[in-house]
């Protein structure tokens, strides 16, 4: 099956600089699951939530159809309860009631919905719970304001029609199952300006920009977000608004 690979050339970047979901995220999905549940994780990319899930979780079957994400996932360097696997959203070898949770991080709006909801109501457990959520862009800090605003400007063209879907937090999605209450959660992380800056580097119109006009739109900008920054050793709180939606099968 073919997929919307936005992410297999920077998949270094995003293993290295992509930030990590809070213990909050994690502790709602072990609230809302079966208890001792096993997790289907699609669009795991190089494993930003697994280990999150692994933690909590009795195992997590975590898929994606980029081989050069799997190959840079962290459960590679060994993590008992993780099986990693190269496999599209919309099809899983998982048996039929498999598993207790299927959890899809920052990745529902790149899988063919209908299909991955088939799928869905396939490997899941009578009881089991899809949770999707995702974040949209970064709040600027403080005095960083115009110079984000001047660098997101430049990108702009270059983000795929999906991105909306992210800063819409899926809203009009034709969701399966009854709905559960999910909490307000925030993602926040300290870091100097160089881990911003790989941040920037890992998203996907970034690298189509530098595809459409031959320029890298960080390197360009880092001048001027180096000076709205300050001393560049200072670390800084990166805010990120999450959603999380929370369906249950019924039983």
């Amino acid at each position: 099956m073919s997929f919307r690979d936005h992410f297999s050339a920077v998949a270094s970047h995003y293993a290295a600089a992509r930030p990590e979901y809070p213990d909050a995220l994690f502790e709602a999905l072990a609230e809302a699951a079966p208890r001792g549940a096993r997790v289907w994780e699609p669009g795991c990319g190089s494993g930003q939530a697994t280990r999150g899930l692994a933690a909590r979780f009795a195992h997590v079957h975590a898929t994606d159809p980029s081989a050069q994400q799997i190959a840079r996932h962290w459960a590679r360097q060994g993590a008992g309860n993780v099986t990693l696997a190269v496999e599209p959203g919309e099809r899983t070898a998982l048996a039929d009631g498999a598993v207790g949770l299927v959890a899809v991080a920052q990745a529902l709006h790149w899988f063919d919905l209908d299909a991955f909801i088939a799928e869905c109501a396939r490997v899941l457990a009578p009881g089991g719970v899809l949770a999707a959520w995702g974040y949209a862009d970064f709040v600027a800090p403080q005095g960083m304001e115009d110079a984000v605003a001047v660098f997101r400007a430049d990108i702009e063209p270059d983000w795929p029609p999906e991105r909306a879907l992210v800063d819409a937090h899926y809203a009009g999605f034709a969701w399966p199952f009854a709905a559960l209450p999910a909490p307000t959660l925030e993602m926040s992380a300290d870091w100097p300006l160089e881990r911003l800056l790989g941040y920037l580097s890992s998203m996907s119109a970034v690298a189509r920009h530098r595809e459409r006009t031959g320029c890298g739109a960080v390197a360009a900008h880092a001048d001027a977000l180096a000076a709205a920054w300050g001393d560049p050793h200072t670390t800084r709180t990166i805010r990120w608004p999450l959603f999380l939606h929370l369906r249950r099968k019924s039983g």
